[in-house]
């Protein structure tokens, strides 16, 4: 894919609501932003998540691929160019701004803003205190059969009747994940958890005797948590962000390794460069939360373009 000789106002990367909003609010402002994502279709992680997304206050009764469809028809109706299968290898300076290469692309986006909003991705059992634990390789349990490693559609593909299953993890997508395979015929559902998170709206529908909380031992290859064996084992240990294409930029990190951003205009420690949604964990993550996140960096750019910055 060719990338041509423009400039572009900004390079948004990342197609989830976050980037979607900001890619839409920049070019309806007048400006000229371009769209990448990995993916081949734009909405990040509503893509990979089938229910209702009943939280969404402006869109009751729509999907999360619903969701994610409309955010696809806002880019389109706001011109915002869009280059789909195209992941953002590596970052730099330039003198105009930016510049960012990638195995897809012919020639470097150059930009004169950068806008990183490529969210997150569900921590497997490697990256988590546990890993010593569980005696897997650099590959990770997300490849060994019966483990799945975060929510989202390859859960409910699961045909859970009958099923032995253990669920790891004290968040609410734990318990969720928990409630919907016992809600699809799961034979035995456990939850394993260090310390207990969720809403107590879900904890108080876990069966007696559902919940070990403490520590636990997990054999990923025998599929058994602390000794006893399992059909299946979800695992939901939380979000690690996805940036490390933009190692070279020396971004300032919180303590879980987030994008550091000013809450007001959501740009990083580099000028130029801005963080959005949940790959800086700025608000509670949910859709309406990232698009409000968009707004925020796009109104940021309008005004230091406008004052010539």
């Amino acid at each position: 894919m060719s990338a041509d000789s423009k400039i572009f106002d900004a390079l948004i990367i990342g197609g989830g609501p976050a980037g979607v909003s900001c890619a839409v609010w920049l070019a309806r402002l007048g400006f000229a932003p371009v769209l990448v994502d990995a993916k081949a279709q734009v909405g990040g992680l509503c893509r990979d998540n089938p229910f209702s997304d009943d939280w969404n206050a402006s869109l009751p009764g729509k999907t999360s691929l619903q969701v994610a469809d409309n955010l696809a028809q806002s880019l389109d109706q706001a011109g915002v160019p869009v280059w789909l299968s195209c992941p953002v290898h590596h970052i730099s300076h330039a003198e105009f701004g930016f510049s960012a290469t990638g195995a897809s692309l012919d020639s470097p986006i150059r930009a004169r803003n950068v806008v990183l909003a490529t969210g997150v991705r569900a921590r497997s059992l490697v990256e988590t205190s546990l890993a010593s634990d569980v005696g897997l390789g650099s590959s990770g349990a997300a490849s060994l059969p019966g483990i799945l490693v975060g929510p989202g559609a390859h859960v409910v593909a699961q045909d859970f009747r009958s099923k032995r299953v253990a669920v790891l993890g004290g968040g609410d997508n734990a318990f969720e994940n928990a409630l919907y395979a016992i809600e699809h015929g799961a034979g035995a559902v456990h939850i394993y958890a260090r310390t207990i998170r969720a809403q107590q709206q879900f904890v108080r529908k876990i069966p007696a005797g559902g919940v070990s909380v403490g520590e636990y031992h997990v054999d990923a290859v025998a599929r058994s948590v602390d000794g006893v064996a399992y059909d299946l084992i979800l695992v939901f240990y939380g979000w690690e962000p996805c940036v490390g294409f933009a190692d070279a930029l020396g971004l300032h990190r919180s303590a879980q390794g987030f994008i550091a951003t000013d809450m007001q205009t959501a740009q990083t420690s580099c000028p130029g460069v801005y963080a959005i949604g949940e790959v800086a964990q700025r608000q509670h993550p949910c859709v309406v939360t990232a698009l409000a996140d968009g707004v925020t960096a796009a109104k940021a750019i309008q005004a230091k373009i406008e004052a010539g910055q």
